[in-house]
């Protein structure tokens, strides 16, 4: 910086005039503003950047300003420039307050040593040509906390204690649907309320769940798992609520506690909750409403501290209906429900998919991780997969065992499919990230007119469907047009 004690009066003036003026224009114009001292410390911050303070986790500037800026502000970088003197112009900075494109500048005495720090944020809601970059760099800084949580849990697994085995970064895929259901679910991880994953069996419904716990303020408690489904009915009470001691017959003397108090200020997993017992729904409902569970043979109350996640493959809205289960339960569990995606809702995932798995299935086997060849992994991408990510795992490593080699190709997968009892679809037959009925006979006969009405009618839609985006190679936004209805609607119908 130009030393002022050469200039001019009225030159060093102008000088200060200007310097005032800009620090004047970008506490104005900006969208926040910092001072740090030169020992990193907030000593002053606009009004524009107090309405970040919430979400930050401070009610008043009084508690946010006089802190260290790397206790206050998650990803700071303020540190760095007070260490080196050297600004960073442009930079994205992501943290609890959201993202945002910020500016860091060293302040020098007369002397030219640094004694402290401007903040400047430029933009809390960058321009739309930045967006796909912010959006990536945003995601790209989640894997990497998700991957630093991964690892924080494998350490304190040492202990013994019972913890989440995925965390978000295990949930492959960036196709629009994947990256949805990721976001929905961080939210949820962020609360204390019920969560319910909705979706069809194979689609990592649980491996959501342990994400949303390691994401959690529990993450540092237990993590316990209940596949309601794989327990006897008569045993589900005392897996639940444990029991005393002498409770029935053949049970411990001692007692034995239930998984409610083995989750206790952790995560409780409920799989399969679609399955429940109706005598037990009543029960799961006071659990959860009073925080307080009784266990077998016991007319003691205990007070428990659990956050539940339920998961279920089936429709509980129509068993609501049919009355297999409790209305009052659905709307207590139905608190923040997060529909997981089947996987063709999401096949720009399937090559992403089939490496991870490829890499799980040569680790288990002692084998050299499976290649595929262009046209296998274009077959894998045509199918409906009905099981989902489970059955194509399980299509991938019956084609690898049998493989004289590790490279596959499509007629190893082919075999393979028709064996399963399901004939291989063509790419040309499933469009890419499309669900569509197969075709059914575009001329019935009257016997065939005697059908519900709702059928007939999904199945002409199916067939234009089909027909819309066969002749737009594809294209949803020209076939919507094409048949003459919203995008939005389309995309609904698929």
């Amino acid at each position: 910086m130009e030393n002022t004690d050469t200039l001019p009066r009225d030159a060093q003036s102008i000088l200060e005039l200007a310097a005032r003026s800009m620090f004047d224009l970008f506490a104005n114009a900006s969208e926040g503003m910092m001072l740090v001292d030169r020992a990193a410390r907030v000593v002053w911050i606009n009004d524009q950047y107090k309405r970040f303070l919430p979400a930050l986790g401070y009610e008043r500037a009084e508690d946010f300003v006089g802190h260290l800026v790397s206790e206050v502000v998650q990803n700071t970088q303020m540190h760095h420039v007070l260490e080196t003197g050297k600004p960073i112009l442009i930079d994205l900075l992501t943290n609890r307050a959201g993202t945002f494109v910020v500016s860091r500048i060293p302040l020098r005495d007369a002397a030219g040593q640094v004694i402290g720090a401007l903040g400047i944020v430029l933009f809390d809601h960058p321009e739309t040509t930045l967006q796909p970059l912010i959006e990536k760099f945003a995601r790209l800084q989640r894997d990497l906390d998700d991957a630093r949580r991964e690892l924080a849990s494998q350490r304190l697994q040492g202990s013994g204690q019972r913890q989440s085995k995925y965390t978000f970064a295990s949930f492959v895929g960036q196709s629009p649907a994947a990256v949805e259901v990721k976001r929905q679910a961080r939210r949820a991880a962020q609360s204390s309320s019920p969560v319910l994953l909705l979706g069809e069996t194979g689609t990592g419904k649980e491996l959501l769940a342990h994400a949303i716990h390691a994401a959690s303020s529990r993450a540092k408690a237990a993590f316990i798992s209940v596949n309601i489904a794989a327990v006897p009915e008569s045993l589900l009470e005392a897996e639940f609520f444990g029991y005393a001691p002498g409770a029935f017959t053949g049970a411990d003397r001692k007692g034995r506690d239930g998984k409610f108090l083995l989750a206790s200020g952790g995560t409780l997993f409920l799989d399969e909750i679609g399955d429940m017992p109706q005598a037990l729904q009543s029960k799961l409902l006071r659990a959860l409403q009073e925080g307080e569970i009784e266990p077998l043979g016991s007319n003691k109350l205990l007070q428990i501290n659990v956050r539940v996640i339920a998961a279920t493959s089936r429709d509980l809205a129509q068993l609501v209906r049919e009355g297999t289960f409790r209305e009052d339960l659905f709307y207590r569990l139905n608190v923040l429900p997060v529909r997981v995606p089947p996987l063709r809702e999401r096949r720009a995932d399937i090559a992403a998919l089939l490496e991870v798995l490829g890499e799980d299935v040569a680790l288990r086997s002692g084998l050299p991780s499976p290649e595929l060849s262009r046209e296998a992994l274009g077959l894998l991408e045509a199918q409906l997969w009905r099981g989902n990510i489970r059955e194509l795992r399980n299509v991938l490593e019956q084609a690898a065992m049998r493989s004289e080699s590790h490279r596959i190709e499509v007629q190893a997968i082919e075999a393979v499919l028709r064996e399963s009892g399901l004939p291989p679809l063509t790419a040309a037959a499933v469009q890419p990230d499309l669900a569509v009925p197969p075709t059914v006979n575009p001329a019935p006969d009257a016997a065939g007119l005697l059908r519900p009405l709702a059928v007939q009618v999904a199945e002409l839609e199916a067939r234009a469907i089909q027909a819309a985006l066969a002749a737009h190679k594809g294209n949803k936004v020209a076939a919507a047009k094409a048949l003459g209805i919203a995008r939005a609607t389309l995309y609904g119908r698929l």
